[in-house]
C-alpha cells in the first residue's frame, strides 16, 4: 500500500500520512455517490438550497481550523486562509439564492408559434472533480456548490499536498447535514484516476491544473464520450497604458503578483508597460517589491509566505535561471536565502524575451515579468502573444477605451480594469486557448453538467 505524506513548506515538518486507495476502494466511493445521487436528484432546487446555506454556516464556524490547516499544508498566509473560507461561504449562499431561478424550467414556443415546449435542466449523475493545491477549499467548493444545486454528486481527487484539506471539507459537509456519499474524496494516483474517468457511473470530469495534465484528462474523457470543464492556468498580462494612473498601477500590480504567495492561476504575471511610462512604473514597482516582508505565514505582518513545496520551489528556480540565460535582467529578488522552508523572494525580471519561461510560461510564484511595449497597440499585441488566455488587466484613465480593448481585443476569459481580484461568485470564471474551456460561477457553472432536456407539448 502506497502512502501520501503532507509536509509544511514553511518548516519542512511532516504533518500527516494517509494510505492511498486501490481501484476497488475508489470504485466503491463512486457507486455510493451514484446511490446518493438517485435520491438527491428527486429534490427540487428550493429543497437543495438549505443544504448549501448550512454548509456556508459550518465553514464560517470552522474558519480558524481550516485556515490553520491550509497554512500548514501549502504555506498560504493565515489571513488569506480566512478570506478563502469566507469566499467559499459566499459561493454557497450565491448558489442557494440564485440556483433555483437559473435552473428553473423554461417555457418556449415552437418556431411556428402555435405549439409549446419546456426546457428543463436535469442532473446527470456523478461528477469527477480533480483539483490543485493553491486554493485547497475554494477549488473543490466552487465545483461542489454548483453541482449540488444542479442535482449531481461529486467525487473529489485533491492534490496530494493538501489531502487533509480535502478530507476536512468532506467532513464539514457531512456535519452540515449533506447526505453521506453525495460528496466524497478519493486518495489515488494517476493510474487509478484514469480508471475513475473511464468508470461508467462517472458522467463528466472537471479539472484545474496544468495544460499538459488537462490535455491528457480531456483526451481520456473525450475517448469515453464524457464532457469536461478544464481550467488550466495562465500567464496573465496586465497592461500599463500611456495614460495609466501609475501609483494605482504599481500598488495593484504588487498585490496582483503576490496574492496567495504568487500561486494563483488568474493573477497578474506579465506586466506589459508602454514606453511612455516604463521607467516611472518599473522604478516604483521594484521599490515596492523590494519592501515586501517575507516570513512565517501565520504572522499578521507577513506579506509573503513560502511557495507550496520543494518541487514548486525548484521549478521556480529553474524557470528564473532559464529566463536570465535567455536575456532577462533581475531587478530585485531572484536569490533565495538559506532560511529553512520553501521561501522564494519577491522578484522582478525585465527584458523578458519570447522563448523563455518569463515570457511564454506560467511562473507560479512571486516572480513578475516586465515587458516593454512601444505604445498601447503594441502592448495589446504582446498581451495576446501567449498560448494562454485566462485573465488579464488594463490600467488606463480612459474607461471607455479599456472596455473597448477588453471586449474587442483582449483574447482571455476575464479582464480587470484598474483593479485586481481572483474570482466573484456573480461573474463567470474560465479561459480560452491553452487556459481551457467551460465556465464556473455567475450561474454558468450550474449549467455545465446538466442535461438541457427538450419536452415538446402538443399545443
Amino acid at each position: 500500500m502506497t502512502t501520501i505524506t503532507t509536509v509544511n513548506p514553511a518548516t519542512g515538518e511532516e504533518i500527516e500520512t494517509y494510505e492511498t486507495m486501490n481501484e476497488s476502494q475508489a470504485f466503491s466511493k463512486i457507486e455510493a455517490a451514484h446511490r446518493a445521487f438517485l435520491d438527491w436528484r428527486t429534490l427540487t432546487h428550493e429543497e437543495r438550497a438549505p443544504y448549501l446555506r448550512k454548509i456556508a454556516e459550518t465553514l464560517r464556524n470552522n474558519s480558524e481550523k481550516f485556515a490553520q490547516l491550509m497554512t500548514a499544508e501549502m504555506g498560504k498566509l493565515l489571513k488569506d486562509g480566512h478570506t478563502e473560507v469566507e469566499i467559499c461561504a459566499r459561493i454557497c449562499e450565491y448558489t442557494a439564492d440564485n440556483g433555483p431561478s437559473e435552473l428553473a424550467d423554461e417555457e418556449r414556443k415552437h418556431s411556428g408559434g402555435k405549439k409549446r415546449g419546456i426546457v428543463t435542466y436535469s442532473p446527470i449523475g456523478v461528477i469527477y472533480s480533480i483539483q490543485p493545491w493553491n486554493f485547497p477549499i475554494y477549488q473543490p467548493l466552487r465545483v461542489l456548490a454548483a453541482n449540488l444545486m444542479a442535482g449531481n454528486a461529486v467525487i473529489l481527487k485533491h492534490a496530494s499536498i493538501c489531502t487533509g484539506s480535502g478530507l476536512l471539507l468532506r467532513d464539514l459537509c457531512l456535519e452540515a447535514g449533506l447526505p453521506k456519499g453525495l460528496f466524497d474524496v478519493i486518495l489515488v494516483g494517476h493510474d487509478v484516476s484514469d480508471k475513475v474517468i473511464e468508470h461508467k457511473l462517472v458522467r463528466a470530469v472537471t479539472m484545474t491544473g496544468s495544460d499538459g495534465a488537462g490535455s491528457h484528462i480531456g483526451e481520456l474523457a473525450a475517448k469515453n464520450l464524457k464532457k469536461t470543464v478544464l481550467e488550466l492556468g495562465s500567464n496573465d498580462a496586465y497592461l500599463v497604458l500611456e495614460d495609466a494612473d501609475i501609483d494605482l498601477a504599481v500598488k495593484t500590480s504588487v498585490q496582483g503578483r503576490l496574492y496567495n504567495n504568487g500561486e494563483t492561476c488568474v493573477s497578474a504575471k506579465r506586466f506589459i508597460v508602454t514606453d511612455a511610462v516604463y521607467d516611472e512604473f518599473v522604478s516604483a514597482f521594484v521599490e515596492q517589491m523590494k519592501a515586501i516582508k517575507m516570513g512565517d505565514p501565520r504572522d499578521d505582518d507577513t506579506q509573503l509566505g513560502p511557495v507550496s513545496s520543494d518541487e514548486q520551489f525548484e521549478t521556480l528556480v529553474e524557470q528564473v535561471k532559464k529566463s536570465v540565460d535567455g536575456g532577462a535582467t533581475i531587478l530585485c529578488g531572484g536569490d533565495p536565502d538559506d532560511r529553512e522552508g520553501c521561501y522564494y523572494p519577491a522578484t522582478v525580471l525585465a527584458d523578458c524575451l519570447p522563448g523563455t519561461p518569463a515570457y511564454d510560461d506560467e511562473l507560479f510564484g512571486p516572480v513578475a515579468s516586465v515587458i516593454r511595449a512601444k505604445d498601447d497597440e503594441d502592448a495589446m499585441r504582446i498581451a495576446n502573444d501567449s498560448r494562454y488566455g485566462l485573465g488579464g488587466g488594463i490600467f488606463t484613465k480612459d474607461e471607455d477605451k479599456a472596455i473597448r480593448l477588453a471586449r474587442d481585443h483582449f483574447d482571455t476569459g476575464m479582464i480587470r480594469i484598474n483593479s485586481f481580484g481572483a474570482a466573484d461568485p456573480a461573474m463567470p470564471f474560465g479561459g480560452v486557448k491553452n487556459s481551457g474551456y467551460g465556465r464556473e460561477h455567475g450561474g454558468f457553472g450550474m449549467k455545465e453538467f446538466v442535461n438541457a432536456k427538450a419536452v415538446f407539448l402538443p399545443s
